[in-house]
């Protein structure tokens, strides 16, 4: 297997406009992306929707392709830089890391590479870690993955992800949004409009399922910070 990692990155954003260019230690939260994934020892390169996202990302010496600002995802918008990375298909993987996650171990990316190398049955992998503290049970904004996997596992099939309350006072597994793509079945999703599971529950995922991919999950010791606000922007300052 021949993977590449790509982030998606863009300027718009409604809670914390201008995220990827945040300053965090001195350098913008993109170009910290992007040198943590670069010690995964794979390839890598942003999928920018800006121009400024770019500029930083080349003034480092690192790889950034523009594309459409207006592309409606991030599957999307990695979909149109791999294309343009890579028109003659050498990358039949693809690793979709966050551009909002700067301290992302880079063992999360080899992690998908590895789940997708290992199980053949595996359209997409993906990452989970345990809950961090009961209150993530009932909190909607906290992805939950019912996985197919007995005790002592660390990996298995995905069956469905919610944001709701799943039954039962048990701990419960969050989905981490890193995602790893046979480059067959990212073209797929992309070439498919949104399901009906996934507008309802504005999960992305779940139109993968509906289509009949196989998700697999692999389970990892902790959840990585996400950058997804002011107050999480000042935990990665402190971090840095």
């Amino acid at each position: 297997m021949n993977p590449l990692i790509l982030i998606p990155a863009r300027m718009a954003a409604t809670r914390l406009p201008n995220k990827p260019l945040a300053d965090i230690g001195g350098k913008p939260m993109i170009v910290r992306a992007y040198e943590s994934a670069l010690n995964s020892g794979l390839p890598v390169a942003v999928a920018a929707g800006d121009q400024e996202i770019v500029d930083a990302i080349v003034d480092i010496g690192g790889q950034a392709v523009l594309t459409d600002p207006d592309l409606p995802s991030g599957s999307d918008r990695i979909r149109a830089a791999l294309e343009a990375i890579d028109p003659d298909g050498d990358y039949d993987a693809v690793i979709n890391l966050q551009g909002d996650m700067p301290f992302a171990d880079p063992g999360l990316a080899t992690a998908c590479a590895a789940l997708l190398h290992g199980e053949p049955t595996c359209d997409i992998a993906t990452l989970v870690a345990s809950e961090s503290d009961a209150s993530d049970r009932t909190n909607v904004d906290v992805v939950k993955a019912v996985l197919a996997l007995a005790e002592g596992e660390r990996q298995g099939k995905a069956l469905y992800f919610t944001r709701s309350t799943l039954y039962g006072d048990v701990p419960v597994w969050r989905h981490i949004g890193v995602y790893g793509y046979r480059r067959e079945a990212l073209m797929r999703f992309c070439a498919a409009p949104p399901s009906s599971l996934e507008k309802r529950e504005k999960l992305e995922q779940l139109r993968a399922l509906e289509m009949g991919l196989s998700i697999w999950a692999a389970v990892i010791a902790e959840a990585p910070l996400s950058v997804d606000n002011p107050a999480d922007l000042e935990a990665a300052r402190k971090l840095a």
